[in-house]
Formats: C-alpha cells, sequence, structure tokens
C-alpha cells in the first residue's frame, strides 16, 4: 500500500513590491504557535519515519559504528593561562564536557570549573559557551541556552567557594570579558524580534542587571557589534560591523569606566580588525583596494590613518587570514593557491620562512597561543586521511612535536587505507573550480561507484578538506566524498568570494553543476549515483541546483535551507535580514530584486520530475527558520512530477545547529548517510 505524504493547506497569501505579485500558498506556516502548524510539522515527521522505515536497521548500525569511533573518556590538550593550565575532559557515557583546571603544575590537583552534563540534566537542548575567567582567577563568567535559538543567560560563578552568584544576565549572546578590576563584566546583547546583536553593556558585580550600564549601541541595522580583550590584556575592543565594512573602538581594560575612543571611522567597504602588543597597534586592513587585506600598525598614542605603516603588504595571489604575535616572532596564517599557509618571520629580520606541510589537500589553523614570550606556536593540522592533530612548533629549531593526534577507536582504522587529490572542473565561464575528493583505497571509481558531493559557497566561509571520523561510514561503505571550492567561498583569496555574490551569485550554482557534471565525465560516477549536500546557504545552493538540473542527482539532502529568498530578505524582522544585504543584495532596489527573484529556489519551481529529497530543519532555528524548508517542501510536492521522494524532517527541540551533545547528534548524521545509502542500495521506495 501506497504511503501518501501530509498535504498541507493551501492559502493563498499575496505578496506584492516593485509591480510583481508573487502568491504564496503555504505563509500560514509562518506561524510558530498555531498547534495546525506543529500538527503538521509532525505528520511530515512520521511520514518521513515511515518511508525511512526500511533504513531504521541500518540507521543503528551507524550510530553505534560512529559513536563506537569515538574515544569517550577524552582530555584536551592543556594550555597555560595566567598561573593556571586550562583543559576540557569527556568522560564515558556523556555527551557533554567537563572544564578544569590546574594550579601551575600539571602534577597539581584537578579544579572543577563547570561539568555540562550536570548543568544539561533535564533539558532536551543544551549550550554552554563562552567561559571567561576573571584576571584574579576568581571568578568565572559562562552562558547557556536551552532552547537553541543562541540566545544566552550569562552565569557567574565564585570559583573560590563554588557558589553562584545571583544576578544572571538575559538575552546575550553568550560571550563576555572581564575588565582588570574583576567586577565589571563586558557583554553583547541581542534586540528582541530580530535578534541582531546591537548593545555593548557592562554588570558590576553584585548589582542588579537592571542597571547595567549601555557602553555603546549599534544603530545601523546592517551592522552588529561584539567585544573581546586584547591578547595582551590591555585593551577591551568594541567591533561594529556588516558583512563589507568594520568600525572599532576601544576601552582601556584598567579604566572600565571610560568612553571608548574611535579607532577609525567607518568608511563602507573598508574591513579591518586590531590587535595589541607593546606600543603598537596590529591592523588586518584591506584600505587602498588590499582586497585580499594586508598587515599595518600604529602606535597606541595615535591611530590616525596617516600614521598607519605597513608591515606585511598586499599581494594579489595571497589572502591573508590571521596573524599571532610573539616577542621575538610573529606568524601570519595565508591562503595560496586554496591551501593554508604560515608564514613565521622573526622581529629581528633574520629569519622568515614558511612552516613545512606536506600534503596535497589539507587544513590548518592556529591553535591557543596566549603566551608573548613563547617560542612555540601551537596550531591545529588535519586533512581528508589525516585525524586532526594539535601540534607544537618551535619557531626558532623548526622542530614539531606533536602533543595529541585524535584517536579514532577502531582497530581497522588505518589512514593508509584512505586517498585523497585535488581535480579541477571546468565552469560555465572557464574558470577552474577546485575539488577535494577522499575514498577508501579499495573503492574503485567508475559510473557505478556512489559519490557524495558537498557545497556550500557563500560569505567567503571555505570549506577545507577536514578529517571526519563519521564520513569513514560511507567510505567505508564503497561511497566517494567530495567538496566543490565554488565561488562564493575565499578559496582563491577575497575576489573568489565576490565573484560568487551579489549580481555574481549565480556563479556558485553555475560551479556546483559543473563540478557535478565534471565528476560524471571523468567517469568517477553517473547521475544514478551521484549524490549532493548542503546547508543553511549551502541549503540554498542545493534548491537552486535542482531547479537548474532537478535530475542531476539521485538524491539530495538540503539541511536548514534558506529557499525563500524573497520573502525572508523583505521582512526585517526575521533574524539576520538586514546583514545580509550586502551577501545577498536588498530586494526593496528594484535590480537586486530581479536577480534574487531569477534563482529564489521556492520562486522558481517548475512542473518537472524532481529527484529525491531530504530536508532537515529545527523547529528553534533563528539563522533560517523552520517555515522556509517547510514551506518549499509542500510546494516542491505541488510541482514534482516524479515518484520520488520528497521528505521532511524538524527536530522539534533544536535549532541551526541540530541536536546538543557529542552523541545525539550522530543520529542526525546516521539519518543522513541512511538516506543516501537507502537510495543507493534501493531500499528506499
Amino acid at each position: 500500500m501506497k504511503i501518501e505524504p501530509p498535504k498541507a493547506e493551501k492559502i493563498p497569501f499575496k505578496h506584492e513590491i516593485h509591480g510583481d505579485v508573487r502568491i504564496d500558498n503555504y505563509y500560514w506556516l509562518n506561524e510558530r504557535d498555531n498547534e495546525k502548524v506543529i500538527d503538521y510539522l509532525n505528520n511530515e515527521n512520521s511520514y518521513t519515519k515511515k518511508i525511512l522505515k526500511p533504513t531504521q536497521k541500518l540507521q543503528d548500525e551507524l550510530f553505534q559504528e560512529m559513536k563506537s569511533r569515538i574515544k569517550e573518556d577524552d582530555t584536551s590538550v592543556p594550555y597555560y593561562y595566567n598561573e593556571y593550565w586550562y583543559m576540557r575532559k569527556y568522560e564515558k557515557g556523556k555527551d557533554y564536557p567537563i572544564y578544569l583546571r590546574k594550579y601551575k603544575s600539571l602534577d597539581a590537583n584537578e579544579e572543577l570549573l563547570v561539568d555540562v552534563n550536570e548543568l544539561a540534566k533535564g533539558y532536551s537542548y543544551f549550550q554552554l559557551r563562552g567561559i571567561s575567567i576573571s584576571p584574579d582567577n576568581r571568578k568565572m563568567a559562562y552562558a547557556v541556552d536551552t532552547l537553541s535559538r543562541r540566545i544566552y543567560t550569562i552565569k557567574i560563578k565564585n570559583l573560590e567557594t563554588g557558589e553562584m552568584y545571583n544576578e544572571q544576565i538575559r538575552n546575550t549572546t553568550g560571550g563576555s570579558t572581564w575588565a582588570n578590576d574583576n567586577k565589571t563584566l563586558f557583554y553583547s546583547s541581542r534586540e528582541d524580534v530580530t535578534l541582531r546583536v546591537n548593545k555593548i553593556h557592562k554588570h558590576k558585580l553584585g548589582s542588579e542587571v537592571s542597571e547595567d550600564e549601555l557602553v555603546y549601541e549599534e544603530k545601523d541595522k546592517e551592522f552588529s557589534t561584539g567585544i573581546y580583550k586584547t591578547k595582551s590584556n590591555k585593551f577591551l575592543v568594541i567591533g561594529s560591523g556588516s558583512t563589507l565594512t568594520s568600525e572599532v573602538r576601544y576601552i582601556d581594560a584598567d579604566n572600565p569606566s571610560e568612553e571608548p575612543k574611535l579607532f577609525l571611522k567607518r568608511v563602507e567597504g573598508h574591513e579591518y580588525s586590531i590587535d595589541h602588543y607593546k606600543n603598537d597597534f596590529y591592523i588586518k586592513t584591506n584600505i587602498n583596494d588590499a582586497h585580499n587585506f594586508k598587515i599595518m600598525k600604529t602606535s597606541t598614542s595615535n591611530t590616525n590613518l596617516s600614521r598607519w605603516k605597513d608591515l606585511v603588504k598586499h599581494r594579489d595571489d595571497v589572502l591573508i587570514e590571521d596573524m599571532e604575535i610573539f616577542d621575538d616572532y610573529f606568524a601570519i596564517v595565508e591562503r595560496n593557491d586554496g591551501l593554508m599557509k604560515v608564514n613565521i618571520k622573526s622581529w629581528d629580520g633574520e629569519k622568515d620562512y614558511y612552516l613545512p606541510v606536506g600534503s596535497e589537500t589539507y587544513d590548518l589553523s592556529l591553535s591557543t597561543n596566549l603566551d608573548f614570550s613563547s617560542k612555540l606556536l601551537r596550531y591545529n593540522y588535519t586533512s581528508f586521511t589525516t585525524p586532526s592533530s594539535v601540534i607544537d612548533f618551535d619557531m626558532e629549531t623548526m622542530k614539531k612535536n606533536i602533543l595529541k593526534k585524535t584517536e579514532v577507536v577502531d582497530e581497522s582504522f588505518n589512514e593508509s587505507n584512505y586517498v585523497s587529490e585535488r581535480i579541477f572542473a571546468e565552469s560555465h565561464d572557464g574558470v577552474k573550480i577546485p575539488i577535494s575528493i577522499v575514498r577508501h583505497v579499495n573503492t574503485e571509481v567508475n559510473e557505478s561507484t556512489p559519490l557524495l558531493l558537498y557545497g556550500y559557497g557563500s560569505y567567503g566561509i571555505t570549506n577545507d578538506p577536514r578529517f571526519s571520523s563519521t564520513r569513514l561510514s560511507l567510505l567505508n561503505r564503497g561511497f566517494v566524498y567530495a567538496t566543490a571550492h565554488i565561488r562564493g567561498s575565499e578559496y582563491y583569496g577575497r575576489k573568489w568570494y565576490e565573484d560568487g555574490k551579489l549580481f555574481k551569485k549565480k556563479n556558485t550554482f553555475f560551479d556546483f553543476v559543473a563540478c557535478a557534471k565534471h565528476l560524471i565525465n571523468i567517469n568517477y560516477t553517473s547521475s544514478e549515483h551521484l549524490y549532493a549536500m548542503g546547508g543553511s546557504a549551502g541549503g540554498l545552493l542545493m534548491g537552486a541546483v535542482l531547479n537548474l538540473e532537478p535530475t542531476l542527482f539521485n538524491g539530495v539532502i538540503s539541511a536548514v535551507p534558506f529557499v525563500d529568498v524573497m520573502t525572508t530578505m523583505l521582512d526585517e524582522t526575521i533574524p539576520l535580514t538586514t546583514l545580509e544585504y550586502d551577501e545577498w543584495g536588498n530586494p526593496n532596489e528594484k535590480d537586486y530584486y530581479d536577480y534574487m527573484r531569477s534563482y529564489s529556489p521556492y520562486d522558481n519551481l517548475q512542473n518537472t520530475d524532481y529527484t529525491n529529497i531530504l530536508v532537515t530543519t529545527g523547529l528553534h532555528d533563528s539563522q533560517v527558520q523552520y517555515f522556509e524548508p517547510a514551506k518549499w517542501v509542500a510546494k516542491l510536492r505541488d510541482f514534482n512530477t516524479s515518484e520520488n521522494k520528497i521528505l521532511l524532517h524538524t527536530n522539534m527541540d533544536t535549532g541551526h545547529g541540530g541536536a546538543s551533545g557529542r552523541f545525539e547528534s550522530l543520529k542526525e548524521i546516521a539519518l543522513d548517510y541512511a538516506f543516501f545509502i537507502g537510495l543507493e542500495n534501493k531500499t528506499i521506495k
């Protein structure tokens, strides 16, 4: 007997702007508190469960094997800061971390900071972030979110007595920063409706939260704000930023009552950030057409632009991503030819070399480096075939010390069993698009090989090739996994990003299609065995690609997808909308409206055979509201002329990031993988 999907009621709602009328039959699904909406989402979940029932045993098997690869009793590499060693550990059978510290020596007794497992009891979702220790080491601030909308409540603990202070600071981003007086805590808060981060407050320990003083308010609705402390602990830095423009203010951390000083007034298109060392501020900036950024410096006594001096000049082929300063050395994290590299220089000019890395495709990032006097640079290294390692590199002797390599608890696992490579596809305009690929050494590539192609391509975010122990469950079953480094990321620098946004956004979609077709053309797979996945803005990518090539893939997962571009970007009450104008465009302007309208997945569905699609979302998502994927699925079914399955799975307890806890989230990955494997094995019908 055929299982019929839920049928959403059609209640036409008219959107009209610029002389264009859009009829949205499913606009009513926006009503989160409407019982009819909740019933509909639950019915969709039931339908998805029935269709995927043949994969339930596989889901359980996948979950167990993914869980079994994780070292359950595990401790992070300790780092030293202000007389204490700090670390995080997991205990067997527990979902959440335990934060600890030891005084001066690693042989000292453990001091418990917070056991997240205890705090999380009774909650279906729990997230702790923003641990901040006061300079006198006696107080700790941290923040919790129990709804999954990224709205955190800050709490403060007395580390000498173990008792909690009475005050709780609500509606924050979770981050907080202590002034050097050990009693003033700075934090950022959100607007109630849009959730834009628009205010910086300071709280005096022991006072009423209602009396907290407003330090800075960002009134431009296209900007958000935040606060951090420089590595030197000398300054509190308030940053305001949109997608393309930034502005910084700073406060002497010893004098938290002083008014913030403006570093350099915002100018549209100028992005900059600062850190401090000795008598100078160090600035990462794209001033004067330095689109890939450069490093400049200026005296703390005068931040006028005329006083800025070049330290590391701009290069057209090298993107500067990060910088770390030490007494004798400084390290610049660069991206060149799509790969991360670290240029290490000595202040005396005698040494200038690159951190040695030997691999064709990998990911590298700086770790915790809090001590100016250290000769050791700590960094993280991983690749598609290499589990993540924490490494100390001696900048003087150029010797590496691998402090920890993530253990894969699987006797059959061996790095040499997997191979990775980088190939290139030609896009519609002749541009070569890199594809990073990994497979089991015994997997032969041919037209019958199952291949999963992943993509994102927005905000300049680059998906570098990182190891995943969960992905082994696909690779060991003969799947090839590939990441398409499409435009909209910064894989090849800032221009690569700019060529995949605003009026060039369609390049992102065309690039992904070109990568998929290239993999077919070189006989790595075929349409019958090709799968695709993307989430959030990558979910938009999936929606746009499905409209361009409805049957290019055998199955697609679109996770927390931003698919109703027009309605969302025209509604300034929806979180993030006004902050996104520099990424997608402002549809209140007709040129942008027309271009966005031409690719918005929800508005460009057609009567055609769509492939098998699984759409996932969270009821409490604050980044992409649940109703976008819910409406899209309902409308997809209206236009789909095939018998292929279109499924919606809504996690009724979570938001954009999915389930909390290291094990619960594995069930969501198991569901995704079972969808692909079930299609490949033809058990989903």
